[in-house]
């Protein structure tokens, strides 16, 4: 049931609104747990439970409020939207689909055809069809425009061949974000195309990666003459490094931490968290308590941060390399975060019984996925050279290839 709230309706009446919609859509168990906080909200509502209602949400136009209504909003203002969170916030109600939302709709909105905009935005919104990235290539990370793909025309399709890696939840996917080479005599950022491929599609290949906190994220995804319809070509030929750096700032953005609007620390435990476990366990140490302080400070500058990426990208802009600064603070800070829990849990952390995989405490597993997080969504180093050249206006760095055909260059 869509929320029947309009741009004209005042912040009482969006707030009322949104009130009666989670008396009668929300079950009467999430909502009484949600006084607890997310980890009791999180014991009384299995994952599984929350996928099969999902679609409830959805089709309220919240999870997108400040989205067009054709594309599965409300079509509200930044504001309006911030009064229905102060509403749905403590249901802990997270958006389901983040690559989709946060990878694949920004190029969506910015070069996205408007057929093709109702066609993939609608189903993003209602996690109907899961979304994964294929960009990183084994000979291609940092320096991603020097990808291989190939990508060539016939007919009304594109075939597309080649490898890419560390190509998060490409195993729970459904489609993907691709970048391929459709011109090998350009300069290779001027001859890369913006592709929409289903990977249900005859000659894909996913294969996981298991990390070494036992889990599967990353993938290595294999197309072996992949055939793409014309139509999932975003943008134009051989202007897709353009049309990627809508995707990229939005991934930055997403992985930003607290207050991006994206996932919120993969893997992580907060300051709030970790001050909360320092008094449970009647510790008194004041060279810990400053150092919790400290992290606890770092957090509010990072949300500040990423609040003001969030309200521009709310007003119709795109994160930009501005998101790169949320990015670099996050992947520092959430490493430090997690060694804080790691000490706090003592040699629980380091010793445990059961088996090595399964019976891991928590905290020891987001302290190793966290080694992660200045890698992901584009490296430390990298995105502290978007900063120096985009937001700083240093000079860049001299490229002797700058130029120079695809084919000719080095990789």
């Amino acid at each position: 049931m869509r929320l029947g709230v309009s741009r004209t309706d005042d912040h009482n009446t969006i707030r009322a609104a949104a009130r009666a919609w989670v008396t009668a859509n929300v079950p009467e168990a999430w909502h009484a747990a949600s006084v607890g906080g997310r980890a009791a909200i999180r014991a009384v509502r299995p994952r599984s439970d929350y996928e099969a209602w999902y679609p409830t949400f959805a089709d309220s136009g919240m999870a997108v409020a400040t989205w067009p209504v054709a594309y599965g909003g409300l079509d509200l203002t930044v504001e309006q939207a911030k009064a229905i969170e102060d509403v749905i916030g403590p249901l802990n109600l997270g958006r389901l689909n983040p690559l989709g939302l946060h990878n694949a709709a920004p190029p969506l909105f910015a070069f996205g055809t408007e057929e093709q905009r109702l066609r993939f935005l609608p189903p993003i919104v209602r996690n109907e069809e899961r979304w994964c990235q294929l960009f990183s290539e084994p000979g291609a990370g940092s320096d991603l425009a020097s990808l291989s793909m190939k990508a060539e025309l016939d007919g009304d399709e594109w075939v597309l061949s080649g490898q890419k890696v560390w190509s998060t939840w490409a195993h729970h996917s459904e489609f993907a974000i691709c970048l391929a080479r459709t011109d090998p005599d350009a300069p290779k950022r001027r001859g890369i195309s913006y592709f929409l491929v289903d990977l249900r599609a005859p000659g894909v290949d996913v294969r996981e990666l298991r990390h070494m906190g036992g889990e599967v994220d990353f993938n290595e995804v294999w197309l072996d003459e992949v055939r793409v319809p014309a139509f999932n070509l975003v943008g134009y030929v051989h202007d897709g490094w353009r049309v990627a750096g809508a995707t990229l700032a939005g991934e930055r953005q997403m992985v930003a931490g607290s207050g991006s609007g994206g996932v919120d620390r993969i893997g992580g435990s907060g300051a709030d968290r970790l001050l909360a476990t320092y008094r449970e366990l009647g510790i008194d140490h004041p060279v810990t308590r400053d150092h919790l302080m400290r992290l606890h400070a770092e957090e509010h500058i990072r949300q500040s941060t990423n609040a003001r990426v969030r309200a521009t990208v709310k007003a119709g802009g795109t994160p930009g390399p501005g998101a790169s600064i949320g990015k670099v603070h996050q992947g520092r800070l959430n490493q430090q975060l997690q060694l804080a829990a790691c000490e706090l849990s003592g040699m629980e952390a380091i010793a445990w019984e059961g088996d090595w995989l399964d019976d891991m405490p928590y905290a020891t597993k987001g302290m190793i996925r966290s080694r992660a997080n200045t890698i992901e969504g584009g490296t430390t180093e990298v995105n502290k050279n978007v900063l120096g050249e985009q937001v700083l206006g240093l000079p860049r760095e001299p490229d002797p290839y700058h130029g120079v055909a695809w084919k000719e260059t080095p990789r």
